[in-house]
């Protein structure tokens, strides 16, 4: 879960706790056998390219697949209207829905759900206000839908919410059989206020509670990754979480995803990483970024948990939630977690062996622009075959192909596709790639040249193929050569030039851009493919010297919170930040950003140089460790090294002479990015 108070805030809490353990159990008398209390040596880590070597998973029969359902959490915190009257209104939305046929099963209550103090017996107390029928009440509502009740504490005193609900360290045995006599069916296990206790010896305390119970109960261990779980709990839970908290963000999201990929040899049936809930709908991401979080949860044999408060969630959201195709893939009994088959660029090929024996393959484009990704078949793990059926999880559509995987992915997007040996691949059309070359950012009323491609991938050819082009009404589109071919074999393309040019007086932005392709397979089909793209109207900056501040940004993407302008980044909402300070020097101008960070700057061949004074802000006290660097297309032209708030501000300097674009990059230093607030003080762009 997400805790009102900062993270660093929270880590320094643990530190603290963790400092006093010893002193504190005694102080709070709470009892841990003592055969269990010996520091346990945790195994090194396995390379990937071996299996671990791992005690086996729990023998309960739970969870064999990732669990699928609902938390309150990332939607609702602590509010009021988490209550009974919601809990059961998810659920009836899981039937209304059609989610509970497409497999999500669990409808979990997160954190808040109980009184501040136990009775008289030490037993928990439901929040009349919340949930005045009680627990059990709205379990057996839950039940009767079909559905199970998921319910929360913390292997620590407390919870993890500031206001301090009671906790189960000391009390396991009891509150396990609070919640089986409730008829709770799942419990997930945060790890707040845990007085410094061995982090094993809590998890499995509750473990042998939950079993001591004799009601099937599936167990999410929540203790953020912070002691490789994944070496050590498959015998201890059947889901373990790998990483802090998400945030409904676009760097969050990949940061998460990156920390979580590596893990794959420690998942399967009954234990499975966990890279903590769903966030699809929540409004902190377009829906294209979206379909790529869920497509990427499920290629990682994730639980699905969908975060959001599904009485107000759009056709949109419903849309990627309900996606049987992709639910398919994660919920594969195979078990396996996907791998990385290739990532340079940002353009990133994931595989996930399933068990009739093909293979989903995610092609996601990290960056914030257009990308093409390609595989083969043979690389991601099919046998040589004269050809494959390729499905596209999102356009629900079947295609063969030759042995090549490739797509022109949008920024931020994911094409999932599902490969096969099917020997009936004859009977689908060919598969055809649309790409389109050229740089689409235009200046007003000037026109810009593009070449739109077509190309056969299927072993059979495409016949009778016309292409077109369209733009924004008021736009023109004109075609510079042929928009028609009468075949296209096995690995031809079709070039067609495009002149695209936006009127006079269109504000800067971006807009949509459309490349489609009407073709006919051997056996008379006819097929329409459709690429979206996005082009940019930008502004040519002014002559002289400007603060980048001060400029229209491209894009810009931050690892917690949003790119400030002239201000520090605040992890949170725009506007939150202060003003920038570096090694005890304020600045009033500069970009503040978060690491991971990526800001990009229209420069159009133009402009000479950029420069800055760069450092982790004062604000984050002695934490922190990024790397800068300054990118002129697609070459790298400065860069830092890694700093830390130790060090006082370094000035960066960059010769972008002829460069169209600008970037500004900053990465995590390689040691993960919390705290990492990256100043770009003084931040100058001169044409």
């Amino acid at each position: 879960m997400r805790h009102p108070h900062t993270r660093t805030t929270r880590t320094a809490r643990r530190r603290l706790l963790g400092a006093l353990g010893a002193g504190l159990l005694c102080t709070a008398g709470l009892a841990v056998p003592a055969a269990a209390t010996p520091a346990v040596t945790l195994a090194a880590r396995t390379p990937l390219t071996t299996a671990p070597a791992q005690t086996p998973a729990l023998a309960d029969g739970l969870a064999l697949t990732p669990p699928m359902g609902f938390n309150n959490w990332n939607s609702t915190h602590c509010r009021a209207d988490f209550n009974e009257t919601m809990v059961k209104g998810i659920a009836d939305l899981f039937v209304a829905k059609g989610l509970k046929d497409a497999g999500y099963q669990y409808v979990n209550l997160d954190d808040c759900w109980a009184l501040p103090n136990r009775d008289a017996n030490g037993k928990l107390v439901p929040d009349p206000a919340r949930f005045p029928n009680g627990i059990k009440a709205v379990a057996d509502y839950v039940h009767s839908k079909g559905l199970k009740l998921g319910i929360y504490t913390s292997a620590g005193i407390k919870t993890c919410n500031s206001a301090g609900f009671p906790g189960a360290l000391g009390h396991e045995y009891s509150d396990a059989q609070q919640f089986a006599d409730w008829g709770v069916d799942y419990l997930k296990y945060d790890n707040c206020n845990n007085l410094g206790v061995d982090a094993q010896v809590r998890y499995r305390t509750m473990r042998d509670a939950l079993r001591a119970t004799g009601r099937p109960i599936v167990y999410s261990i929540c203790e953020w990754g912070e002691n490789k779980p994944w070496e050590w709990a498959a015998d201890v839970g059947n889901l373990w979480r790998t990483t802090g908290d998400i945030s409904d963000d676009w760097g969050s999201m990949v940061s998460i995803l990156k920390q979580n990929l590596p893990l794959a040899p420690y998942a399967g049936p009954g234990h499975w990483n966990d890279p903590d809930m769903l966030e699809v709908g929540n409004g902190g991401m377009t829906d294209t970024e979206y379909r790529s979080h869920f497509s990427l949860w499920s290629i990682m044999a994730a639980p699905l948990l969908i975060g959001t408060d599904l009485r107000k969630a759009t056709p949109a959201t419903f849309d990627i939630l309900d996606n049987k195709d992709i639910i398919g893939v994660d919920q594969d009994p195979l078990g396996k977690q996907g791998t990385v088959v290739s990532s340079g660029g940002g353009r990133w090929v994931i595989a996930k062996e399933m068990k009739d024996g093909s293979r989903a393959v995610a092609l996601f484009n990290e960056s914030g622009t257009a990308q093409r990704i390609a595989t083969t078949a043979s690389a991601v793990g099919l046998p040589a075959a004269p050809a494959y059926t390729v499905r596209d999880l999102w356009q629900h559509r079947d295609d063969n192909t030759a042995g090549t995987l490739a797509a022109t992915v949008p920024a931020h997007g994911t094409v999932l596709l599902r490969v096969s040996t099917d020997p009936r691949w004859a009977t689908h059309p060919p598969a055809v790639e649309l790409g389109l070359d050229g740089s689409p950012l235009l200046e007003a009323a000037t026109p810009v040249t593009l070449t739109g491609t077509v190309t056969d991938l299927g072993r059979t050819p495409a016949r009778r193929v016309s292409v077109s082009l369209t733009g924004p009404a008021g736009w023109t589109v004109r075609p510079t050569s042929a928009t028609t071919a009468a075949v296209l074999p096995t690995g031809r393309t079709l070039r067609t030039g495009w002149r695209v040019t936006a009127p006079a007086g269109t504000p800067a932005g971006a807009y949509d851009l459309t490349l489609r392709a009407r073709y006919r397979s051997p056996s008379g089909e006819q097929v329409t493919s459709a690429l979206p793209l996005s082009a940019s109207v930008v502004v040519r900056p002014p002559a002289g010297t400007s603060y980048l501040s001060d400029l229209p940004w491209l894009s810009a993407s931050s690892g917690w919170g949003p790119v400030e302008r002239d201000t520090s980044n605040g992890e949170s909402a725009a506007g939150d930040g202060h003003p920038i300070t570096i090694g005890g020097t304020v600045y009033a101008k500069g970009l503040g950003a978060h690491a991971p960070s990526d800001i990009s700057f229209y420069a159009g061949r133009a402009c000479t140089k950029v420069r800055a004074d760069v450092g982790v802000d004062d604000e984050k006290g002695l934490k922190g460790t990024v790397a800068f660097e300054i990118w002129a297309d697609g070459t790298k032209v400065a860069a830092t090294g890694v700093l830390t708030n130790a060090m006082p501000a370094q000035p960066l300097t960059a010769d972008v002479t002829g460069a169209q674009v600008v970037r500004l990059v900053v990465t995590d230093g390689g040691d993960g990015n919390d705290s990492d607030h990256a100043d770009w003080a003084d931040a100058a762009l001169t044409c």
